[in-house]
């Protein structure tokens, strides 16, 4: 793709312009979702096997006709529309996932985000996540840095995995070679991310593959608190592929991050690489 070497490639992209519209429109995406939560709606499950609902489609229809009346130039990448080629060639591409844990939504759990992302040249260059039900607003563009609900946020300072906070699958976290840790999970990966981002969480690794809709927005809010974002071989991921797939993630602090790649370069199990 043009200019990948040089991100942002636009001098007079507005990056605070597109970065509010992503807030202001997240925000009341998100108005839209709680609608759904804790009451009865249509559930079924898409190709793959993952379950829809009508919340994700209507916050998805939401997402799509203000953004793209927005921005009439931007592509568009998401999970619950089919994939529209013509992306590859825009240097600007919102990325979204309307409802990033669903089933948190269908289980009543408040761990569900809204995601969108703007990537410029295959990088994130502003993102917001929102989960509407605990009400946290998390936001970033490239150069000013993360908040959450206004007030800047940064990652955490620990330098040791044994006992530290871990977010994802507890199955991929077997000793050895992991040393004890206090670890969760939950639904949205984007909030993983985030809560490594606002140092609620020290890091946070999945070695399955994830879309580029669950990780776009927050890999830059997360980069912006100071964190590193990348696969489990330590490299940055890059977006707005033909496939819309990472291989896998790994977020912390640079310090924790370096050990985590460290360790599983040095061996730790993989696991299978599906989306």
């Amino acid at each position: 793709m043009p200019g990948r070497k040089d991100w942002p490639v636009h001098e007079d992209w507005p990056a605070h312009e597109d970065l509010a519209l992503l807030q202001t429109t997240v925000r009341a995406a998100g108005a839209i979702a709680c609608r759904y939560f804790g009451t009865d709606y249509r559930v079924w499950r898409k190709e793959g096997g993952s379950p829809v609902t009508d919340a994700d489609v209507a916050v998805d229809r939401y997402l799509h006709e203000v953004l793209t009346t927005a921005r009439h130039g931007y592509g568009w990448l998401s999970e619950e529309r089919p994939d529209d080629p013509s992306r590859l060639s825009r240097h600007q591409v919102f990325v979204v996932d309307p409802i990033d844990g669903t089933v948190a939504l269908l289980k009543g759990r408040p761990h569900f985000t809204v995601c969108a992302a703007i990537v410029v040249d295959g990088r994130p260059a502003c993102g917001a996540v929102y989960n509407p039900a605990s009400q946290e607003f998390y936001a970033a563009r490239t150069g000013a840095g993360a908040t959450r609900n206004g007030v800047p946020i940064h990652v955490g300072a620990r330098g040791e995995l044994e006992g530290c906070h871990m977010l994802g699958n507890r199955d991929q976290f077997i000793p050895p070679p992991w040393p004890p840790m206090q670890v969760q999970n939950r639904n949205s990966v984007a909030y993983r991310l985030a809560l490594v981002a606002d140092g609620s969480a020290d890091a946070s690794v999945s070695l399955s593959a994830k879309r580029d809709w669950d990780l776009a927005a927050a890999d830059i809010i997360t980069r912006e608190a100071g964190g590193t974002v990348s696969d489990a071989q330590g490299r940055p991921l890059v977006y707005n592929n033909a496939g819309a797939i990472q291989p896998s993630l790994v977020a912390a602090n640079p310090k924790l991050h370096a050990k985590i790649v460290t360790l599983l370069k040095d061996g730790a199990p993989q696991a299978p690489k599906s989306p």
